[in-house]
């Protein structure tokens, strides 16, 4: 995909998402996230479930808002904004879940569910055109009208309720769409057509796109740049068409070398193999390990990985990573 590098369409600093557990405890489930999403830009975050990915992508959207951090739509910072004039600026940031049937209201026809966004935030639509306008919005994601529109949810399939799901975010003409696991739940084959269908649409409509998933090879081939998170925090920010050659933290290199070669192009990792991860009890989010999140599963891993939290910097222009120890690769420069 190509990028339009101009001011960003989506600005998030130091989101931190915390959420209570008794006792006193409480899930770190975001803790000091920084991204920046280009006009025209799609950004995937990658990790494993449970990292906070899908946390962030929530916060972003202000369901619910971070405990601490900004998020600034174009020139709108939508945190600390009132109830009205946030769900109003919301209007230009659409989200798609995972499960597409239960976003959908089952006792509501296609017809409505498309429309509804528009007659609440539209400005001045006339009702006449409600008709030809949902049509075609469903045309524009690949349904027929006249076999769709006034079936409910529970009559259509996973893949066909995706699609809803879609024309319904386009319906306001977004500026982002966030993107949340939205191919997890269907087959391998309407996978890759939801997957065709939003980065054709992306393109046409010069839309962002936050991309959230935990497989490697889907991120990797519809993002133009991948940010990489474990535990609530970020490892490593770097352009996706890359990945598999420049990708230096030992998390995301353990993420790559999971992977069959055939799902990573025309060549599997570059330079020796990941080292295999240190065996150890996963870290609860509950009590993450101090100092780098990752150092408990880390072959690199030292005293000083335990005692200071690495900061994130910049190794090649584009390339971020946070590691105390991981270098650029030399054959890359």
């Amino acid at each position: 995909m190509t990028t339009t590098r101009d001011a960003p369409a989506l600005t998030a600093t130091d989101l931190v998402v915390e959420f209570p557990a008794g006792r006193g405890q409480k899930v770190h489930a975001v803790s000091g996230v920084s991204l920046e999403v280009a006009a025209g830009e799609t950004l995937g975050i990658l990790g494993e479930s449970g990292c906070g990915k899908s946390t962030v992508g929530r916060s972003l959207i202000q369901l619910p808002p971070p405990d601490a951090g900004t998020v600034r739509l174009g020139d709108v910072t939508l945190t600390g904004l009132a109830p009205r004039e946030l769900r109003r600026a919301r209007a230009r940031m659409q989200i798609i879940m995972q499960d597409p049937v239960s976003a959908l209201n089952p006792r509501r026809r296609v017809k409505d569910l498309v429309w509804e966004g528009r007659s609440i935030w539209g400005p001045g639509d006339d009702a006449r055109d409600k008709d030809a306008r949902v049509d075609a919005a469903l045309r524009d994601v690949g349904l027929d009208p006249a076999t769709v529109r006034d079936r409910r949810p529970h009559e259509l399939s996973g893949g066909q309720c995706q699609r809803v799901c879609i024309a319904r975010a386009l319906m306001l003409d977004p500026e982002v769409l966030i993107c949340d696991e939205p191919v997890s739940s269907l087959d391998v084959s309407v996978q890759a057509q939801i997957l065709n269908l939003l980065e054709t649409t992306t393109r046409r409509r010069a839309l962002s796109m936050v991309f959230i998933a935990h497989d490697v090879s889907v991120v990797k081939n519809i993002s133009d740049r991948v940010m990489v998170m474990y535990l609530g925090k970020v490892c490593e920010v770097l352009p996706s068409d890359g990945m598999q050659h420049e990708a230096v933290h030992p998390y995301t290199r353990l993420l790559l070398a999971s992977l069959p070669e055939a799902q990573l192009g025309s060549a599997a990792p570059a330079g020796p193999p990941a080292a295999e991860e240190r065996a150890a009890e996963l870290p609860s989010p509950l009590n993450p390990p101090s100092g780098c999140r990752f150092r408990t599963r880390c072959p690199l891993a030292t005293e000083r990985c335990a005692a200071e939290e690495p900061a994130p910097r910049e190794i090649r222009p584009g390339h971020r990573i946070a590691c105390h120890h991981a270098e650029p690769r030399r054959n890359h420069p």
